[in-house]
């Protein structure tokens, strides 16, 4: 991709050029997860979350077949308020450039692009993964191999609580990619606080972070992320006895309405926002709010 067609704003220009701390913000949750108008104002929130604790916020989004890393108030508005707004992983991003598109970038696309940029850290909510039916389907998320690909720190939730999470694990061992569990033994279960699967690694602050980013950018090899997972608060999280009631529900819907493909977390992710309540998307607004906090310290810390 041509330098001209990653447009940087002036707001992010200016820390790079600085070094000051700056965290990468997605697109796709505001442009397709969540509900109008709370897109966009969940989406000037967690910018604000990360100016008051010290970083400059970098989200990323394609407009008019133009990369942008950093948005202004209109192109947020226009994200949130825009329904043809395309959903971009990275493999869409060479077309939706060439054509002119718009579309608000998934975790595998704004991480390309917040690399790209020079930018390190990058603050979302879950990442994809291998998919529960895999050995029939074969269905993996992109997130996996392009983080295996692209020196970037990821602070999340964990992945979905819909995939396979031990399968995900172990791939992302596989593929190279680091985990870091944020004060805690176990990796976080999206919704929940756990998914029960341990981690070889706890760290305890952002400084110890940054010391871990530094360790790698000293070791060189493969450039692969960094995942610091960290889980929502307790308190805040979805019932563990909800949360597998109605997945257990959904996913045999999902069998006996013959549900595959691209098709499946959409169906499943909507079923348990509607069958909880609610409840589950704001177990996932909980979990992005501190992911972002956090992620505005790793900055600062580095």
């Amino acid at each position: 991709m041509p330098d001209t067609t990653l447009l940087l704003s002036p707001e992010v220009r200016d820390a790079l050029d600085a070094h000051r701390p700056i965290v990468a913000l997605e697109s796709t949750i505001i442009a397709h997860g969540l509900p109008r108008p709370r897109n966009l104002a969940v989406a000037e929130e967690l910018e604000a979350l990360l100016r008051s604790g010290g970083a400059v916020p970098a989200t990323v989004a394609v407009l008019d077949g133009r990369a942008h890393v950093g948005l202004d108030k209109d192109q947020l508005e226009r994200i949130a308020g825009d329904p043809s707004v395309r959903k971009l992983g990275h493999r869409d991003l060479a077309p939706a450039l060439a054509t002119g598109a718009s579309g608000a970038t998934t975790v595998s696309a704004t991480a390309f692009l917040a690399a790209r940029a020079g930018i390190r850290v990058f603050a979302t909510g879950g990442l994809g993964g291998v998919h529960r039916d895999w050995v029939r389907a074969q269905d993996e998320s992109a997130d996996l191999r392009l983080l295996a690909e692209t020196r970037i720190t990821v602070v999340c939730a964990g992945v979905k609580s819909i995939l396979d999470v031990p399968a995900t694990l172990q791939r992302l061992e596989t593929l190279g990619v680091g985990i870091l569990g944020y004060g805690t033994e176990h990796f976080p279960g999206f919704y929940l606080t756990s998914s029960g699967e341990p981690v070889d690694w706890t760290v305890r602050t952002p400084r110890e972070v940054a010391a871990v980013m530094a360790a790698q950018d000293a070791l060189g090899g493969p450039p692969a992320a960094l995942i610091v997972a960290n889980p929502v608060p307790e308190e805040r999280q979805l019932d563990p006895e909800l949360h597998d009631r109605v997945l257990a529900e959904a996913l045999s819907e999902c069998q006996e309405r013959g549900i595959g493909g691209q098709a499946v977390t959409p169906f499943l992710l909507g079923e348990l926002m509607r069958r909880t309540g609610g409840a589950s998307l704001e177990a996932n607004l909980a979990a992005v709010r501190g992911n972002v906090r956090l992620a505005a310290l790793i900055a600062a810390a580095r």
